[in-house]
């Protein structure tokens, strides 16, 4: 802020000055903090919110000591427009959207999928009612800036799997280029037996806290039945978990979240390996297809 306003309202060499100071002052900080965690074989990108002048200073110290500097152009003000222009403009995906019933291992199958993207593990959040339970979620703007990578890393030639998401993860939401290209992607309706969708329920949400389940009841309280609520909370404190799961999926999930009318694709999910290879296949048969 000292050096902005000295910018704009004094002098630029003035603030050049103050900038030096503050620069020399933290950057024996800096270089003492960077090794040994880093050596000189180590890359290291560094940038300014907006200028450069910092990040410019410091990247000369730094590379005089031995280290290997790339340094953000316009700094972490023009990598956001970057994001946000990348995000406005996708480039051409074909993806295929997993959907299917909460608890039918479309997560699970998305880990094990080549040239995925994985929109919860970026949002730290399921994306259902409950999902808020892995924890905190990024910033909006942090959830762009990894799904941008996380788009920039896939190979576009090949179609991309992903999980159909609703507009919003927990607090997050996708953008309206990515919402697009999966609403006209290759639908894909994943099914799977119940008592297996209630293993991964339980195998999910095993770290609930009385405070958090009470909490997300009163919350779906509108959306499922009195009586299948009540049997649910009074299970929970009895321990039976799987029938809590078993509860919420049959009574609340398969009733809030309906299936997609248009599919193109059923897969029954039940035995996980099988799944993984015809959606390997299903994969080369549509990069095949695309390339004619």
């Amino acid at each position: 802020k000292e050096v902005g306003t000295l910018y704009k309202q004094v002098a630029p060499f003035e603030a050049r000055v103050a900038g030096a100071a503050y620069v020399c002052e933290n950057a024996a900080v800096h270089v003492r903090s960077l090794y040994p965690a880093y050596t000189p074989q180590s890359r290291i990108a560094i940038h300014c919110a907006r200028g450069g002048m910092r990040s410019s200073s410091l990247g000369l110290i730094l590379s005089g000591v031995g280290y290997r500097i790339d340094r953000v152009e316009g700094g972490y003000k023009n990598y956001r427009h970057y994001v946000l222009d990348y995000l406005d403009n996708l480039p051409k995906l074909n993806l295929i959207v997993l959907r299917g019933h909460t608890g039918s291992g479309k997560s699970d199958l998305l880990a094990k999928l080549d040239n995925a993207i994985d929109l919860e593990g970026l949002a730290n959040h399921y994306g259902s009612s409950f999902g808020g339970m892995k924890g905190s979620q990024p910033t909006q703007k942090e959830f762009q800036n990894r799904l941008a990578h996380a788009l920039m890393q896939v190979d576009p030639t090949r179609p991309v799997f992903i999980e159909g998401e609703s507009k919003r993860i927990g607090r997050l939401v996708v953008p309206n280029s990515l919402y697009d290209a999966m609403a006209a992607g290759y639908q894909v309706s994943v099914e799977a037996p119940l008592e297996q969708r209630v293993k991964r329920i339980v195998s999910m949400y095993t770290d609930t806290g009385s405070e958090a389940f009470n909490k997300n009841m009163t919350r779906i309280t509108p959306y499922i039945k009195g009586t299948a609520k009540q049997e649910a909370i009074e299970a929970y404190a009895s321990g039976e978990m799987e029938r809590v799961a078993q509860i919420l999926l049959t009574e609340y999930y398969d009733i809030v979240y309906k299936k997609r009318q248009h599919t193109d694709y059923h897969l029954f999910n039940d035995d996980e390996a099988a799944s993984i290879a015809a959606l390997n296949q299903l994969q080369k048969e549509l990069t095949h297809a695309n390339q004619l």
